[in-house]
Protein backbone atom coordinates (compact mmCIF):
# COMPACT_ATOMS: atom_id res chain seq x y z
CA UNK A 1 0.00 0.00 0.00
CA UNK A 2 0.80 3.54 -0.62
CA UNK A 3 0.27 6.56 1.11
CA UNK A 4 -0.96 8.35 -2.30
CA UNK A 5 -4.04 6.18 -2.58
CA UNK A 6 -6.73 4.75 -0.52
CA UNK A 7 -6.23 0.46 0.29
CA UNK A 8 -8.05 -1.46 -2.15
CA UNK A 9 -10.45 -3.46 -0.45
CA UNK A 10 -12.53 -6.41 -2.13
CA UNK A 11 -15.97 -7.84 0.27
CA UNK A 12 -16.93 -11.15 -0.20
CA UNK A 13 -18.82 -13.11 1.89
CA UNK A 14 -20.86 -16.98 2.01
CA UNK A 15 -24.56 -15.73 2.26
CA UNK A 16 -24.80 -14.55 -1.16
CA UNK A 17 -24.15 -11.30 -2.98
CA UNK A 18 -27.32 -9.11 -1.80
CA UNK A 19 -27.52 -10.74 1.87
CA UNK A 20 -27.57 -7.92 4.61
CA UNK A 21 -24.23 -8.27 6.44
CA UNK A 22 -22.47 -7.26 2.92
CA UNK A 23 -24.25 -4.29 2.28
CA UNK A 24 -23.02 -3.63 5.76
CA UNK A 25 -19.75 -4.36 5.20
CA UNK A 26 -19.11 -2.75 2.62
CA UNK A 27 -20.74 0.64 3.88
CA UNK A 28 -18.81 0.79 6.63
CA UNK A 29 -15.43 0.41 4.37
CA UNK A 30 -16.85 2.63 1.62
CA UNK A 31 -17.89 5.57 4.75
CA UNK A 32 -14.24 5.46 5.64
CA UNK A 33 -12.79 6.33 2.15
CA UNK A 34 -11.49 2.86 1.18
CA UNK A 35 -11.10 1.63 -2.32
CA UNK A 36 -14.60 -0.97 -2.02
CA UNK A 37 -15.56 -3.53 -4.57
CA UNK A 38 -17.77 -6.43 -3.68
CA UNK A 39 -17.48 -9.80 -5.27
CA UNK A 40 -19.41 -12.56 -3.55
CA UNK A 41 -21.36 -15.72 -4.66
CA UNK A 42 -24.71 -15.66 -6.48
CA UNK A 43 -26.28 -18.24 -4.41
CA UNK A 44 -25.71 -18.96 -0.65
CA UNK A 45 -22.41 -20.99 -0.30
CA UNK A 46 -22.46 -21.71 3.36
CA UNK A 47 -20.00 -24.12 4.98
CA UNK A 48 -17.92 -24.55 1.82
CA UNK A 49 -14.85 -23.58 3.59
CA UNK A 50 -11.65 -23.44 1.21
CA UNK A 51 -13.04 -25.15 -1.51
CA UNK A 52 -12.52 -23.84 -4.97
CA UNK A 53 -15.99 -24.72 -6.71
CA UNK A 54 -17.69 -22.84 -9.63
CA UNK A 55 -19.90 -23.12 -12.10
CA UNK A 56 -18.71 -22.56 -15.89
CA UNK A 57 -20.10 -22.52 -19.11
CA UNK A 58 -17.66 -23.60 -22.44
CA UNK A 59 -15.00 -23.55 -19.69
CA UNK A 60 -15.82 -19.60 -18.46
CA UNK A 61 -16.08 -18.88 -15.24
CA UNK A 62 -19.54 -16.67 -14.84
CA UNK A 63 -20.35 -13.61 -13.38
CA UNK A 64 -22.32 -10.56 -14.06
CA UNK A 65 -22.72 -7.13 -12.09
CA UNK A 66 -25.39 -5.77 -10.02
CA UNK A 67 -25.92 -3.50 -7.51
CA UNK A 68 -26.44 -3.41 -3.98
CA UNK A 69 -29.25 -1.16 -1.66
CA UNK A 70 -27.82 2.01 -0.80
CA UNK A 71 -24.45 1.54 -2.51
CA UNK A 72 -25.01 2.68 -6.26
CA UNK A 73 -21.03 3.89 -6.71
CA UNK A 74 -19.52 0.59 -5.27
CA UNK A 75 -18.89 -1.98 -7.79
CA UNK A 76 -20.13 -5.27 -7.62
CA UNK A 77 -20.01 -8.84 -8.90
CA UNK A 78 -22.55 -11.64 -8.37
CA UNK A 79 -20.49 -14.52 -8.79
CA UNK A 80 -21.19 -18.41 -9.67
CA UNK A 81 -18.14 -19.75 -7.51
CA UNK A 82 -17.50 -20.15 -4.08
CA UNK A 83 -15.97 -17.40 -1.40
CA UNK A 84 -12.62 -18.86 -1.49
CA UNK A 85 -12.45 -19.02 -4.93
CA UNK A 86 -13.22 -15.50 -5.51
CA UNK A 87 -11.01 -14.76 -3.08
CA UNK A 88 -8.16 -16.54 -5.74
CA UNK A 89 -9.71 -14.28 -8.42
CA UNK A 90 -9.79 -11.22 -6.69
CA UNK A 91 -5.55 -11.32 -6.15
CA UNK A 92 -5.73 -12.26 -10.10
CA UNK A 93 -6.63 -8.93 -10.83
CA UNK A 94 -10.10 -10.31 -12.09
CA UNK A 95 -12.45 -7.70 -10.05
CA UNK A 96 -9.83 -4.94 -10.74
CA UNK A 97 -6.88 -3.98 -9.01
CA UNK A 98 -5.49 -6.86 -6.72
CA UNK A 99 -6.67 -5.84 -3.24
CA UNK A 100 -5.24 -4.89 0.02
CA UNK A 101 -7.49 -5.91 2.00
CA UNK A 102 -9.86 -8.88 1.76
CA UNK A 103 -13.07 -8.45 4.04
CA UNK A 104 -15.27 -11.59 4.12
CA UNK A 105 -18.95 -11.23 6.10
CA UNK A 106 -20.68 -10.29 7.32
CA UNK A 107 -22.11 -13.70 8.11
CA UNK A 108 -25.20 -14.69 9.40
CA UNK A 109 -24.13 -16.78 12.46
CA UNK A 110 -20.65 -17.07 14.49
CA UNK A 111 -18.13 -18.33 12.95
CA UNK A 112 -15.70 -19.78 16.17
CA UNK A 113 -13.52 -22.21 17.81
CA UNK A 114 -11.96 -25.00 15.71
CA UNK A 115 -15.05 -25.39 13.36
CA UNK A 116 -14.20 -22.16 11.57
CA UNK A 117 -12.64 -24.85 9.45
CA UNK A 118 -15.77 -25.28 7.91
CA UNK A 119 -16.57 -22.16 7.86
CA UNK A 120 -16.97 -20.69 3.91
CA UNK A 121 -16.42 -16.71 5.34
CA UNK A 122 -12.98 -17.90 7.34
CA UNK A 123 -12.30 -19.71 4.25
CA UNK A 124 -12.10 -16.97 1.79
CA UNK A 125 -10.30 -14.38 4.12
CA UNK A 126 -7.59 -17.77 4.70
CA UNK A 127 -7.36 -18.59 1.10
CA UNK A 128 -6.56 -14.40 0.77
CA UNK A 129 -4.00 -14.51 3.41
CA UNK A 130 -2.32 -17.79 2.15
CA UNK A 131 -1.69 -15.54 -1.38
CA UNK A 132 -0.65 -12.42 1.00
CA UNK A 133 -3.71 -10.73 1.16
CA UNK A 134 -4.50 -8.99 4.73
CA UNK A 135 -7.83 -10.40 5.53
CA UNK A 136 -10.33 -10.62 7.87
CA UNK A 137 -13.79 -12.90 8.17
CA UNK A 138 -16.41 -10.62 10.21
CA UNK A 139 -19.77 -12.59 11.84
CA UNK A 140 -22.60 -12.01 13.55
CA UNK A 141 -23.41 -14.31 16.29
CA UNK A 142 -27.51 -14.46 15.74
CA UNK A 143 -27.24 -18.02 17.64
CA UNK A 144 -28.13 -15.87 20.29
CA UNK A 145 -30.98 -13.33 20.78
CA UNK A 146 -30.77 -10.16 21.95
CA UNK A 147 -32.32 -11.64 25.62
CA UNK A 148 -29.57 -14.63 25.03
CA UNK A 149 -25.84 -15.34 25.17
CA UNK A 150 -24.09 -17.89 23.42
CA UNK A 151 -24.29 -20.35 26.26
CA UNK A 152 -28.10 -20.28 26.27
CA UNK A 153 -27.97 -22.41 23.04
CA UNK A 154 -30.92 -24.38 22.40
CA UNK A 155 -34.02 -21.59 22.17
CA UNK A 156 -31.96 -19.52 20.22
CA UNK A 157 -31.62 -22.51 17.33
CA UNK A 158 -35.36 -22.92 17.68
CA UNK A 159 -35.93 -18.75 16.82
CA UNK A 160 -33.09 -18.70 14.32
CA UNK A 161 -35.09 -18.81 11.12
CA UNK A 162 -38.49 -16.38 12.52
CA UNK A 163 -36.06 -13.46 12.61
CA UNK A 164 -36.05 -10.93 9.65
CA UNK A 165 -32.28 -11.00 8.54
CA UNK A 166 -33.11 -7.43 7.85
CA UNK A 167 -33.83 -6.47 11.57
CA UNK A 168 -30.55 -7.96 13.02
CA UNK A 169 -27.53 -5.89 14.16
CA UNK A 170 -25.45 -5.90 11.15
CA UNK A 171 -24.14 -2.26 11.54
CA UNK A 172 -22.71 -3.09 14.98
CA UNK A 173 -20.56 -5.98 13.50
CA UNK A 174 -19.77 -3.46 10.71
CA UNK A 175 -18.72 -0.95 13.04
CA UNK A 176 -16.32 -2.92 14.67
CA UNK A 177 -14.80 -4.97 11.59
CA UNK A 178 -13.95 -0.77 10.64
CA UNK A 179 -12.03 0.17 14.22
CA UNK A 180 -9.85 -3.01 12.99
CA UNK A 181 -8.85 -1.75 9.60
CA UNK A 182 -6.37 1.15 10.15
CA UNK A 183 -4.07 -2.04 12.74
CA UNK A 184 -4.84 -4.49 9.72
CA UNK A 185 -3.74 -2.59 6.87
CA UNK A 186 -0.38 -2.03 8.58
CA UNK A 187 -0.32 -5.35 9.69
CA UNK A 188 2.19 -7.87 7.91
CA UNK A 189 1.33 -9.13 4.46
CA UNK A 190 -1.05 -12.11 4.73
CA UNK A 191 -2.39 -11.47 8.51
CA UNK A 192 -5.79 -12.75 9.06
CA UNK A 193 -8.34 -11.80 11.82
CA UNK A 194 -11.59 -13.56 12.35
CA UNK A 195 -13.78 -11.25 14.23
CA UNK A 196 -17.20 -12.54 16.15
CA UNK A 197 -19.79 -9.93 17.33
CA UNK A 198 -22.90 -10.34 19.49
CA UNK A 199 -26.14 -9.75 17.54
CA UNK A 200 -26.80 -7.04 19.97
CA UNK A 201 -26.83 -2.94 19.67
CA UNK A 202 -23.44 -1.38 19.53
CA UNK A 203 -23.88 0.29 23.22
CA UNK A 204 -24.87 -3.16 25.03
CA UNK A 205 -21.79 -5.02 23.40
CA UNK A 206 -19.48 -4.90 26.90
CA UNK A 207 -16.37 -4.60 24.65
CA UNK A 208 -13.79 -6.01 22.31
CA UNK A 209 -11.67 -9.07 23.53
CA UNK A 210 -8.72 -10.75 21.93
CA UNK A 211 -9.68 -14.78 22.10
CA UNK A 212 -7.97 -18.20 21.36
CA UNK A 213 -9.93 -20.64 19.43
CA UNK A 214 -12.17 -22.52 21.06
CA UNK A 215 -11.79 -26.36 21.03
CA UNK A 216 -15.18 -26.87 19.50
CA UNK A 217 -18.09 -24.56 17.31
CA UNK A 218 -21.05 -23.06 18.75
CA UNK A 219 -23.52 -25.97 17.24
CA UNK A 220 -22.93 -29.48 16.64
CA UNK A 221 -23.89 -32.17 14.08
CA UNK A 222 -25.80 -34.46 15.55
CA UNK A 223 -27.59 -38.17 14.13
CA UNK A 224 -31.49 -37.37 14.41
CA UNK A 225 -32.65 -40.54 12.18
CA UNK A 226 -30.49 -43.69 10.53
CA UNK A 227 -32.14 -46.55 8.70
CA UNK A 228 -31.08 -48.18 5.72
CA UNK A 229 -28.97 -46.59 3.12
CA UNK A 230 -29.49 -43.04 5.20
CA UNK A 231 -28.76 -40.70 7.69
CA UNK A 232 -30.54 -37.77 8.68
CA UNK A 233 -28.30 -35.29 10.65
CA UNK A 234 -30.04 -32.03 12.93
CA UNK A 235 -27.29 -29.25 14.07
CA UNK A 236 -28.02 -28.72 17.91
CA UNK A 237 -26.07 -26.32 20.67
CA UNK A 238 -23.16 -27.80 21.71
CA UNK A 239 -23.52 -28.65 25.50
CA UNK A 240 -19.79 -28.43 26.10
CA UNK A 241 -18.60 -25.68 28.95
CA UNK A 242 -16.94 -22.53 27.44
CA UNK A 243 -13.51 -22.11 27.71
CA UNK A 244 -12.50 -18.93 29.58
CA UNK A 245 -10.47 -16.71 26.97
CA UNK A 246 -11.88 -18.05 24.05
CA UNK A 247 -13.52 -16.55 21.31
CA UNK A 248 -16.90 -18.60 22.59
CA UNK A 249 -16.75 -17.89 26.02
CA UNK A 250 -15.99 -14.04 25.23
CA UNK A 251 -19.35 -14.16 23.01
CA UNK A 252 -21.40 -16.25 25.89
CA UNK A 253 -20.19 -12.99 28.42
CA UNK A 254 -21.56 -10.08 25.43
CA UNK A 255 -18.75 -9.76 24.25
CA UNK A 256 -16.79 -9.01 20.59
CA UNK A 257 -14.05 -11.53 20.11
CA UNK A 258 -11.30 -11.59 17.36
CA UNK A 259 -8.41 -14.24 16.88
CA UNK A 260 -5.42 -14.27 14.61
CA UNK A 261 -5.86 -17.35 12.68
CA UNK A 262 -3.45 -19.01 10.00
CA UNK A 263 -3.71 -21.12 7.11
CA UNK A 264 -3.16 -24.93 7.50
CA UNK A 265 0.75 -25.89 7.49
CA UNK A 266 3.11 -28.43 8.72
CA UNK A 267 4.26 -29.46 11.59
CA UNK A 268 8.19 -29.02 11.73
CA UNK A 269 9.05 -30.65 14.98
CA UNK A 270 7.26 -33.89 14.25
CA UNK A 271 9.15 -36.83 13.67
CA UNK A 272 7.57 -39.41 10.95
CA UNK A 273 9.41 -42.94 10.36
CA UNK A 274 10.70 -42.35 7.20
CA UNK A 275 14.17 -42.56 5.57
CA UNK A 276 16.58 -39.88 7.02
Amino acid sequence: MTADRPPRVLVTNDDGVHAPGIRALARAAYERGLDVVVAAPRHEASGMSAALSAVTEDGRLVFGETELDDLPDVPAYAVAASPAYIAVLAGLGVFGPVPDLLLSGINRGANAGHAVLHSGTVGAALTAGNNGIRALAVSLDVLTPAAASAGSGGAAIAVLDSVDDESRHWATAAELAATLLPWLAEADPGTVLNLNVPDLPADQVAGLRQATLAPFGQVQVSVAERGEGFVRTAVEENAVRAVPGTDIAWLADGYAAVTAIRALGHLPDVELPVDR
